[in-house]
């Protein structure tokens, strides 16, 4: 059968390793192409029209009005973005200091959690009850005992910054959560891996260490990302304390103007800073996914 000459720019590779394409690749190639600029236009057509349909249902509410000029005020809006973003310049700040005390202080947990031999027991159930505790309990509550109950008890060298105690609250509360997905991972690994590392002469420690963390933790990117989306959004919740982050920023402009346009402007702001690390997330997850389907290490 003799293959057709190839079109001009059929791609490098196949011009670099001399193969021509037939032209039913060629077509087919060609038909597939087509089929996403289709499928691409379609879906923007869906969306575009769905998105006029809910601008048209909520314009027509009998409250819009109201609505409009209660939420979205665009001079209250100007007002209030300089002075949120300057408060959220310390929800950035709680994010890289709790997100690293987290990942360390759950490490640790999980290890606890996995350490083996009954002289250990003690240690795995102080690690056990801490990650049952902290889980159940919901951080609105967590907050409120460290913030507001450690200031009362009036203790001798102990903060009483709501900042430093916001937090705490929020590391005691994500460890327990980022513990566990540690724990997942460190038990996901074969325990092949371990005897092999033990036959090399390797010690429990070093075999934990330079063999079955290393393999845990990369499978467990993904989760962990976005329990560090999730914190990202909770330190919002400092605010409850007096701190002035972003989302107090708001609250202090709509309590002297009584609208709520402030409100608006702090959750966009949240919003727009926790989409990219949302889309590297999604990004890392592909990724492993495909490494994972093609047989690469994961």
């Amino acid at each position: 059968m003799t293959l057709d000459k190839a079109e001009p720019g059929s791609g490098e590779r196949d011009a670099a390793d001399g193969y021509v394409p037939s032209q039913r690749r060629r077509d087919r190639e060609r038909y597939r192409r087509a089929r996403a600029r289709r499928a691409t236009a379609i879906g923007a057509l869906s969306t575009l029209v769905t998105a006029v349909v809910l601008y048209l249902v909520v314009v027509s509410a009998p409250g819009w009005p109201r609505t409009k000029e209660t939420f979205f005020d665009w001079g209250y809006a100007r007002e209030a973005l300089p002075k949120v973003l300057e408060g959220l310049w310390l929800n950035v700040r709680l994010l890289l200091v709790c997100g690293a005390a987290v990942l360390v202080l759950g490490m640790l947990i999980a290890v606890a959690r996995t350490l083996r031999g009954p002289v250990f027991f003690p240690l795995r159930f102080l690690a056990a009850a801490y990650t049952d505790f902290f889980r159940g309990l919901p951080l609105i509550i967590n907050l409120m005992i460290v913030v507001l109950g450690v200031p009362a008890l009036r203790l001798q060298g102990v903060t009483v910054d709501p900042v430093l105690l916001g937090g705490t609250a929020l590391t005691l509360t994500y460890s327990a959560y980022v513990a566990e997905v540690f724990r997942a991972g460190i038990e996901s690994v074969h325990p092949s891996q371990r005897a092999a590392a033990r036959s090399l002469g390797l010690s429990n420690r070093q075999a934990l260490r330079y063999v079955v963390l290393p393999q845990a933790v990369r499978r467990q990117v993904p989760p962990l990302l976005n329990d560090l989306v999730s914190l990202q959004k909770d330190t919002g919740l400092v605010s409850i304390g007096g701190a002035v982050d972003a989302v107090r920023a708001a609250d202090i402009i709509v309590g002297r103007s009584l609208n709520y346009t402030p409100y608006i402007v702090a959750g966009l702001v949240f919003v727009a800073l926790t989409i990219p690390m949302t889309r590297f997330t999604d990004w890392v997850t592909a990724r492993m996914d495909r490494r994972q389907a093609q047989g690469g290490a994961i």
